[in-house]
């Protein structure tokens, strides 16, 4: 449906992950993977969706002055906010540990940020998703942290793995979003183009 209206535009999404690729497959979108290295540092009086925010915006920017007249470029950033931090991607083992230990019978709140960029125009948009975690065992944390490797994740955490299915409590919000797009509001936003 929208893939025919968007047929006169090519969309760009600049994002390596996994995930949000199968996102616009599943979304029906014709998409072309576009790359660049970006040092995702931002200011540290920022907090929570302005860290998204910026961040998102910060990949945008490595394609100033590269956009064809037709194209719509994507880019996005995701961050665990947790008892006013970000959680981003875990360093390692130990690291991953404390996160998800902290996060523990409490609710955080998940945010991802997505930035259309076209020659004429900047876009940005964010979405907000609470998740409860039930009270996890020091084991559990363990198993899943050797066994999935969550270092690609905020949070060191997949919602749509293992963990997610045993240690969530409740969701509320999108779904897609802890997952790294929020999909209804980037496809709405897509339409509102043509």
């Amino acid at each position: 449906m929208l893939k025919e209206k968007l047929k006169k535009y090519k969309i760009i999404l600049a994002s390596g992950s996994p995930r949000r690729q199968q996102f616009f497959k599943d979304l029906d979108l014709d998409f072309e993977i576009r790359l660049k290295d970006v040092e995702e540092i931002y200011p540290p009086e920022l907090e929570a969706a302005e860290i998204t925010d910026y961040l998102a915006e910060l990949k945008a920017k490595a394609f100033e002055g590269e956009l064809k007249e037709n194209e719509i470029l994507v880019t996005s950033d995701t961050i665990v906010w947790h008892q006013n931090k970000a959680l981003g991607k875990p360093k390692n083992a130990e690291e991953a540990f404390k996160m998800i230990k902290s996060m523990s019978n409490t609710t955080h709140e998940v945010i991802t940020s997505v930035c259309f960029k076209t020659n004429h125009s900047s876009t940005l948009l964010h979405d907000i998703t609470k998740v409860t975690f039930n009270d996890l065992s020091d084991e559990a944390i363990s198993y899943y942290i050797e066994n999935y490797k969550p270092y690609d994740k905020a949070g060191a955490y997949g919602i749509q793995e293992w963990f997610g299915f045993m240690a969530v409590a409740k969701v509320e919000g999108s779904y897609t979003n802890v997952m790294g797009l929020p999909t209804a509001k980037v496809y709405e936003f897509l339409t509102t183009l043509v």
